[in-house]
């Protein structure tokens, strides 16, 4: 898991799944990504809690950012996960702001 500044990458590892974030990328678009596992789905709700119980909770979901490594709450709605958004948000689109 790595930030490269020049292509405006931040990887990430939630939910025991990789993740990577190109930007630039609306902040939208960085939540679903980030809690891809609660974005509404095709899948029937008996089998994204099949799903939900194939993940090793011990594990800590993180982004790798320039400025270091970051939890992901779990909750997508939470202050601490805004902060994140908005911090994810302007490293991937400095110029946006």
């Amino acid at each position: 898991m790595a930030a490269d500044a020049n292509s405006r990458r931040i990887t990430g590892r939630v939910q025991g799944k990789d993740i990577t974030l190109v930007g630039p990328l609306s902040k939208d678009e960085i939540r679903n990504k980030v809690w891809w596992w609660q974005a509404p789905t095709a899948e029937t709700p008996e089998e994204r809690q099949h799903r939900r119980h194939e993940y090793d909770h011990d594990q800590r979901d993180v982004i790798a950012t320039l400025g270091g490594y970051y939890t992901v709450p779990g909750d997508p709605r939470s202050p601490e996960a805004d902060e994140l958004v908005d911090m994810v948000h302007t490293e991937l689109s400095p110029d946006r702001q």
